[in-house]
C-alpha cells in the first residue's frame, strides 16, 4: 500500500477508536462528512428547479407564500383541469407536509396534460430540495425525485405503427 492511503487508514482507526472511547474529535469527524447541503436560493427567494416527463419540460420555482399554484399564467384549477392531475402536481408538496406553505410558479411546454403534470411534480420535487435540503430523503423514498424515462416508442419503417403490422391480406 502506499504511504497515503496507510495514512488515511491510520486517521480512520484513532477515529474509531476514540469514538469507542467516547472521546469529543470523532463527533467532530462524524460531523464534518454529514455536512447537510446548502440550500441553493436566489435573491428574490426563490428555488429554482426543471422537472421532465416524456417530451414535457417545465421549470419551476418555489417561494414560501400562501399556497397558489401558478401553471402558465393560470390557476392550477384553471390549467389542469382533471383531479387526477393536480393531485399528481401536489404530491410532493403533501408527502413533506408542506403543502399551502410555498407559493409554486411553473412554466410547462411540450407534451400532453399528462406528461406536463408529471414534470411539474418532478421539477417541484427537485426545488423542495434545494430550499429545503433536508427534505431530499422523504423525496426521494417517495421515487419523486427520479425522472420518469418512459417516452414513446418511435413508428418503424414497414409498419404501421411502431410495432403494429399492416393488415395481412392472402391474396
Amino acid at each position: 500500500m502506499s504511504e497515503t492511503t496507510e495514512t488515511t487508514l491510520e486517521n480512520l482507526d484513532t477515529a474509531l477508536g476514540a469514538a469507542a472511547a467516547g472521546d469529543e474529535s470523532a463527533d467532530v469527524v462524524a460531523e464534518t462528512q454529514i455536512t447537510p447541503a446548502e440550500p441553493k436560493i436566489d435573491e428574490q427567494g426563490r428555488a429554482y428547479a426543471t422537472g421532465k416527463r416524456k417530451n414535457a419540460i417545465a421549470r419551476v420555482w418555489i417561494k414560501p407564500g400562501s399556497g397558489v399554484i401558478t401553471v402558465n399564467g393560470k390557476e392550477e384549477e384553471k390549467f389542469f383541469a382533471r383531479p387526477v392531475l393536480r393531485m399528481i402536481l401536489r404530491q410532493p408538496l403533501v408527502s413533506v407536509e408542506r403543502d399551502g406553505q410555498f407559493d409554486v410558479i411553473a412554466k410547462v411546454s411540450g407534451g400532453g396534460l399528462s406528461g406536463q403534470a408529471g414534470a411539474v411534480r418532478h421539477g417541484l420535487s427537485k426545488a423542495l430540495t434545494y430550499y429545503e435540503p433536508g427534505l431530499r430523503p422523504v423525496l426521494k423514498k417517495g421515487g419523486f425525485l427520479t425522472r420518469d424515462s418512459r417516452v414513446v416508442e418511435r413508428k418503424k419503417y414497414g409498419r404501421a405503427k411502431a410495432r403494429r403490422s399492416f393488415q395481412f391480406s392472402k391474396r
